[in-house]
């Protein structure tokens, strides 16, 4: 760490000492409570009531696409627009907006797929009160009431939200400061006092509008100052949701999966920030921000997207939250009819109201309607779901051959080795450190050899180097981000002084993708892949260690967008993989902050975790509340990037990691060395298992993110998405399914000799994947566990395609040979798919080149058909094996191929677990074929 605090200031100085010092814990006062963000500490102010909002219904206009309407605040007088879509797919779209702006307020671009497309809205009726609205299906009706403003989503009878039912809307507008209208600069200021006057009728401003409190028009905290030039401008708006207890989403906290409720504590909050060491159990922002929450209940599933990009607070509050078990019965034996509801509100600084209403009514409905809004989870290369080697910092060119060399010693099988911010020469990324790897080309031709990738670390601060080629034509091109008086935006980060590109600008992401290009990153080849971190972004001396909100992007601010900035460093960086091949080649990128939307980029994951059993538990809500919300492809450091696991803590996170999307072991520079092989015989052996499993089960993982790709399905899933009625499921988070077939509940307690597993489903049944046994579902079961013990159950009804030929590498295992495992369920059904294409190209989709197929047991029958008729493409792969669980003996088995031939396969069947082999049908993989069980 010392030989790169050379030239660094003393806040630089300071936050560095704190990082490599034993103080480990995050320092909360380095980061804002919502007392301290004053924007949140006014709205917060608000209390339920009375709104000062009114519909006036006289403004009221009907087109074939939307319903506008103004309200009035009659304090202020103050106009605002309302906009209502009924969007395709069962969503409602609300936008408020000033009915004049004194300019125009930000409304986030580039994270809608598309313009949503519109069906038209019928007025049903109207009188002096409101109005309700025809949303098409299912008796669903909006009902816009007047004064006070509020609506109203019912289907039947059945209220399903309710918006600003609470009174909470609140809409900052943007104002002239009233002691700038003597500035002799003049013209401009007076055409704004006009629009100003206009905006309120003419009426004088009320003492309201008039009265200025701290952090309106400047903002200090610690030694940072926030100029505010444009005055307040928050928005705020309340929510609704009759019979929910049960919230989930927004991420990214370190907390359960199930919402908690914030009255008398702090909201949650959504700001991407680089927070050293966080702490569990919090609603503390972290690196990245989705505002999605979703609601469930037995008999309904939704979602509240909120399409705001400024820093936002999150309050929820529930008539059921503290009641006791004791309470809740009483209520039950004395018969209370108070229905649970569940309330929230946005708060954020700037911008306008956007919110889409997914109204279900099935989790996998409000998952499709938020596909359809912002895209589907890109589909990686295969190898990028197999396992990632990383440290901060692999030393050199000798070092990455030397642990390579280590996997293939100890027979562990790796896909990619990472390098962090050391490989650079002085932390210049696109460049490569000269004495430590001089020769990148041949490093990586190394690992070619091997079927292997590396990942190298580019951040989005680039080091004020003259002589450094990328500062110098991101400053030639004018593509820094501005600091307020209009020169480049500079701070400190792991370079020393940095500029910070803007992301935001479509020309600086075009040039930044074409430096990818093997032309321009010198020493680069098409086996090298990228990592985003520090993209929050992370300005070491910045306030909150992040950037100042009055930077300007453009015409806005960065108070205005902060948390789409990692989207648009993931999505350059994507596109300039993407280039660099023609086209051709599937990028994978792994980003640290992130918005709704960056699931269409690549990877995440949960950041600068610590080894503690605490952090190892957490990194499965994490997950789980990522793909509640679009992002599949994500993972936790493995052994806890922070402090030493013990080698019973890392076994039990490579058992762990092995069952989560994105699969990698990372470490702090300062931490001991912690390969694999490092901890003894027993333990790499261990270890070795857990990679071996993740490995033959690459074939269901890659068909899991094809789904997640086509539909927007989560891949790692809650159990209550596919469990929807079974309230025993709605808060747990301790375990979970794998699509909707595996389920897995890692062992996370230190020291654990048994685990109990909650198998869902009464009337199914469930296998153990390693002894294949079978449970029933809809019990609680007790396991005892081992060290080598990582509990996982099959579902009965399904077939899971394994490659249990596992090599060095995953693209070693190309061609090799699938064994299919059919769990039967009590009726004796099974089924399944089996999804292949090249691997790692786009000819999937631009040539339409892989082969799906549906795997079907019945009536004693087990069957390979082709899903996708139109797709050509060809594999070497056979079915090598057939494992049938829950089977009876069977007196002959046939192989029958469509052309009329026949042949026995030969078997084995044991009695004692119901299990029956059969060995060597030899059929390739991507043709028609049946077995007939006789």
């Amino acid at each position: 760490m010392a030989a790169f605090i050379v030239r660094m200031g003393p806040v630089l100085m300071l936050w560095l000492a704190v990082c490599v010092s034993g103080s480990w814990a995050v320092d909360r006062g380095n980061f804002k409570t919502c007392d301290q963000s004053t924007f949140c500490k006014r709205q917060r102010a608000l209390k339920p009531g009375q709104s000062p909002y009114r519909a006036l219904l006289e403004t009221l206009e009907l087109t074939n696409t939307k319903l506008t309407l103004q309200l009035i605040n009659d304090n202020n007088k103050v106009r605002l627009l309302l906009e209502l879509y009924r969007l395709q797919g069962n969503m409602t779209r609300v936008k408020i907006n000033e009915l004049k702006p004194l300019k125009p307020r930000f409304e986030v671009p580039d994270v809608l797929i598309n313009d949503p497309p519109t069906e038209p809205l019928s007025l049903l009726s109207q009188d002096e009160n409101g109005m309700v609205l025809s949303l098409g299906a299912d008796s669903q009706r909006l009902i816009v009431s007047a004064k006070p403003f509020r609506l109203d989503i019912m289907e039947g009878r059945e209220v399903l939200l309710s918006l600003n039912s609470r009174g909470l809307l609140a809409f900052e507008h943007l104002r002239i400061r009233k002691d700038t209208l003597a500035d002799p600069e003049g013209a401009e200021k007076k055409e704004e006092t006009d629009a100003a006057s206009e905006q309120t009728e003419g009426e004088e401003a009320t003492k309201e509008d008039e009265k200025v409190e701290d952090g309106m028009w400047e903002e200090t905290f610690k030694s940072h100052t926030d100029s505010k030039p444009n005055g307040p401008t928050s928005i705020s708006l309340d929510f609704s949701l009759p019979g929910v207890e049960h919230v989930y989403g927004i991420p990214e906290h370190a907390d359960t999966l199930k919402l908690k409720t914030t009255d008398g504590g702090e909201p949650y909050r959504l700001y991407n920030l680089d927070v050293f060491q966080y702490e569990l159990f919090n609603p503390m922002a972290l690196y990245g921000a989705i505002p999605v929450m979703l609601s469930h209940s037995p008999q309904r599933t939704m979602g509240l997207f909120w399409l705001n990009a400024a820093e936002t607070w999150v309050d929820i509050s529930s008539n059921t939250a503290g009641k006791t078990v004791f309470g809740q019965m009483l209520d039950y034996v004395q018969g209370s009819s108070e229905t649970p509801q569940t309330d929230v509100r946005w708060i954020s600084e700037s911008g306008i109201i956007d919110v889409f209403i997914m109204l279900g009514p099935t989790p996998t409905d409000v998952f499709a309607q938020y596909a359809s809004l912002t895209g589907t989870q890109a589909f990686p290369p295969l190898a990028a779901l197999a396992y990632h080697q990383c440290r901060w910092n692999y030393n050199d060119q000798e070092d990455v051959a030397a642990v390579d060399q280590g996997f293939d010693q100890h027979d562990i099988p790796y896909d990619f080795i990472w390098l962090d911010i050391e490989h650079a020469d002085g932390k210049r990324y696109f460049t490569w450190d000269p004495h430590k790897f001089p020769q990148p080309k041949e490093m990586l031709q190394g690992l070619e050899d091997k079927r292997r990738k590396m990942v190298a670390i580019v951040d989005p601060h680039i080091k004020v180097d003259n002589s450094y080629k990328i500062h110098s034509e991101i400053r030639s091109r004018g593509f820094y981000i501005k600091n307020k008086d209009g020169g480049d935006y500079e701070g400190w980060c792991w370079p020393g002084n940095s500029g910070y590109p803007d992301f935001t600008n479509p020309e600086m992401r075009a040039w930044w993708a074409s430096m990818f290009a093997y032309d321009q990153y010198e020493g680069s080849r098409e086996n090298l892949y990228t990592w985003n971190d520090m993209n929050e972004p992370s300005v070491f001396n910045g306030p909150e260690v992040t950037m100042h909100k009055d930077a300007v992007h453009g015409n806005w601010e960065h108070r205005d967008l902060h948390n789409i900035y990692g989207l648009y460093v993931q999505m350059a960086t994507a596109e300039g993989l993407i280039q660099r091949s023609g086209g051709v080649e599937r990028p994978f990128v792994l980003t640290r902050a992130f918005f709704a939307g960056s699931q269409r980029y690549g990877a995440v994951w949960t950041g600068d975790n610590a080894a503690e059993w605490d952090h190892l538990k957490i990194t499965i809500p994490m997950c789980l509340s990522l793909g509640l919300v679009g992002v599949s492809f994500c993972g936790a450091d493995v052994g806890g990037f922070f402090k030493s696991p013990s080698p019973e803590l890392l076994v039990r996170w490579y058992q762990t990691g092995a069952y989560q999307p994105f699969f990698r072991a990372h470490a702090h520079l300062d931490t001991p060395r912690r390969e694999p092989w490092l901890f003894g015989p027993e333990n790499t052996a261990l270890i070795r298992e857990a990679v071996r499993q993740r490995y033959a089960l690459l074939p269901y993982w890659y068909q899991l993110f094809y789904h997640a790709h086509r539909t927007g399905q989560p891949v790692m899933r809650a159990l209550w998405v596919e469990y929807p009625q079974d309230t025993a499921t709605f808060s747990m988070d301790d375990q979970f399914l794998l699509g909707r077939d595996l389920l897995v509940h890692p062992v996370t307690e230190e020291g654990a000799r048994g685990v109990t597993a909650y198998l869902p489903g009464n009337g199914e049944v469930w296998f153990d994947v390693h002894t294949f046994q079978k449970h029933n579902g809809g019990q609680n079961l007790y396991i005892p566990v081992t060290m080598s013990s990582i509990p996982v159950f099959q579902r009965g009804g399904s077939i899971i395609p394994r490659k249990v030929r596992v090599r060095r590498s995953s693209s070693c295992m190309e061609h090799d040979p699938y064994t299919l495992y059919v769990a039967l369920s009590p009726k004796r059904f099974a089924q399944g798919e089996l999804y292949i294409d090249d691997g790692h190209t786009f000819s999937y989709e631009k040539q339409k080149e892989f082969i799906y197929r549906r795997l079907a047991f019945a009536n004693n029958t087990l069957s390979s058909r082709n899903l996708a008729p139109g797709s050509q493409f060809t594999t070497l792969s056979w079915i090598e094996k057939i494992v049938i669980l829950g089977a009876s003996k069977p007196s002959k088995v046939t192989l029958k191929m469509p052309d009329g031939k026949e042949s026995q396969l030969e078997f084995d069947f044991d009695a004692s677990m119901s299990v029956l082999t059969l060995r060597k049908p030899g059929v390739n993989a991507g043709v028609d074929w049946t077995v007939v069980l006789q």
